[in-house]
């Protein structure tokens, strides 16, 4: 395999470190502790250091810590505190959220979902911490706030499972537990009960935004590694030069497909398509419980899957609770 096809960086700068552009009068001072590894520059920059981060990134790190050790702990006490046993079942093994009986109740008692209430608020307050953290740097480099937004995105799915529904529905116990495998299970239960999430049109929407997002990526990447022997990742320079990697690129795929994107449009379709696949994925959980019980007859109902010949099974969603009123049982 030729070199410019590897899979690592070829070639690692060495050089005084970058230390930044000067920070607004009113921020932190940036650590100053500063060092190359040459594995990190396998990946990407072989520098590490200077990090900033400020009040909200150290919030970010204590909630986002405690959440951890709450889930951790509970646990390692699930399994009497063995730690063979905890690194044996660690992928089987949960912090399950309240039970219905308590409905959308604050204060759950600890042993009782308490412990998980308290993980989520911790883990929220992490991530929206970094949240704004994100957003703040990028202000402060004079950047444009995509990554922030994003990255919200992504937020918007984690909220909408673990508390926007929740709350709609009346219930914590509509909420996914804290696990590897619990949290596939749940997932797998979630489509089985409210009749096969592939039926959800949004569902769909954000599958298909997904799958775009790696075809997107796909194509991206391998047309710059494609044209790196000609400095292909040296956009700035190549936008306005004839004869360079952009311009073979761009060759490449109007003779190939008859169309090609603009070194900035291909970034704007990649962020899009993957903003969109968790917006639509959090549209569809929502309305899941909520507004449609049942996928697949509201997809039959819309036309939109077949309506299969009857076989005589009765959905047990579908029938009416017998009160005992019409056989007079009740009370007698």
């Amino acid at each position: 395999m030729a070199t410019y096809q590897n899979i690592f960086t070829q070639v690692q700068l060495r050089s005084a470190p970058e230390m930044g552009i000067p920070l607004p009068a009113d921020s932190d001072p940036r650590t100053r502790a500063t060092t190359f590894n040459h594995f990190m520059g396998l990946l990407g920059q072989a520098q590490i250091g200077p990090i900033y981060l400020g009040w909200t990134g150290l919030a970010s790190l204590m909630f986002g810590f405690l959440a951890i050790e709450i889930i951790g702990l509970n646990m390692l006490a699930s399994v009497g505190w063995d730690p063979i046993q905890f690194v044996r079942q660690l992928p089987w093994l949960a912090l399950e959220p309240p039970g219905p009986q308590y409905g959308f109740q604050f204060f759950v008692p600890l042993a009782e979902g308490g412990w998980w209430q308290l993980a989520g608020f911790s883990l929220t307050a992490s991530v929206l911490l970094w949240w704004v953290r994100t957003y703040r740097r990028a202000r402060a480099l004079g950047m444009g706030t995509h990554v922030a937004w994003a990255f919200l995105a992504a937020i918007w799915l984690f909220l909408v499972i673990g508390f926007i529904r929740p709350m709609l529905m009346g219930s914590w116990a509509e909420s996914v537990p804290f696990g590897i495998f619990p949290h596939l299970d749940w997932t797998a239960a979630f489509s089985i009960r409210y009749g096969n999430l592939f039926y959800n049109p949004f569902h769909a929407l954000s599958i298909a935004f997904l799958y775009g997002s790696t075809l997107l990526f796909a194509m991206h990447g391998a047309t710059i590694l494609a044209v790196g022997r000609y400095g292909g990742e040296r956009e700035i320079e190549q936008i306005t030069d004839r004869g360079t990697a952009s311009e073979r690129a761009a060759l490449f795929w109007r003779w190939t497909m008859g169309f090609n994107a603009t070194m900035e449009s291909i970034h704007r379709w990649a962020w899009w398509f993957a903003v969109l696949t968790t917006l639509t994925g959090g549209i569809g959980i929502l309305l899941t419980g909520t507004v449609v019980d049942n996928w697949y007859l509201w997809a039959q109902q819309h036309y939109y899957a077949p309506a299969y010949p009857d076989t005589g099974v009765v959905d047990p969603a579908g029938i009416a609770p017998d009160t005992g009123a019409e056989t007079g049982s009740v009370g007698q």
